[in-house]
């Protein structure tokens, strides 16, 4: 039977045994979604890059510890989130700004996701004014509304306490109204 007619759980199976077609599968139904989550926090496409690869290597090696509590989708982009996190803590601890981040243009972030074209223009005025908020509202609106995390597990993720998080939601969503609002002025 051909790799691309077996369902998600005989691919993982598959992995479990070490076979490289059934990853390559899993890897080719994927990737596309877990790059756009890590992009979505990192903001460089490289780093974007590197962050899935190492994700899915990751998940590859650590398959065992998979229970299916939640699908193997969800599983797979906490891991894409908690490393894209972990690079963007470790790149702002250290100061770094790449001279992609600086280069960063909204048309860049929407070749990178043509897959998922946004064919309401409003949709697409939200993310480009995302892009704009300051790094830690981006991520938390990130978490939130696009990748639809609760309360409870952004502040896990993130390392907050529940109450900041709160806030700080509150203070990004208010931030991204008040440009959305001037930007249609």
């Amino acid at each position: 039977m051909s790799q691309t007619k077996l369902d998600i759980n005989q691919l993982l199976s598959l992995c479990k045994k070490g076979d490289q077609r059934a990853q390559m599968e899993v890897y080719n139904r994927y990737y596309k979604a877990m790059y756009n989550t890590a992009i979505r926090i990192v903001k460089d496409r490289f780093e974007a890059e590197d962050i899935m690869q190492e994700s899915f290597l990751n998940a590859f090696m650590k398959l065992h510890t998979f229970k299916g509590e939640v699908s193997f989708g969800a599983w797979l982009k906490r891991i894409v989130i908690n490393n894209s996190i972990y690079q963007y803590q470790k790149a702002r601890k250290k100061n770094e700004v790449s001279i992609n981040e600086i280069m960063y243009r909204v048309e860049d972030y929407n070749e990178d996701v043509s897959d998922h074209v946004f064919t309401n223009v409003q949709a697409r005025k939200v993310l480009e004014t995302m892009n704009l908020l300051k790094d830690n509202y981006r991520v938390s609106l990130t978490l939130h509304l696009i990748e639809g995390y609760d309360y409870q597990e952004m502040s896990e993720i993130m390392k907050i306490s529940y109450a900041n998080c709160r806030t700080m939601v509150s203070r990004a969503k208010e931030s991204l109204r008040k440009k959305l609002t001037i930007s249609c002025l």
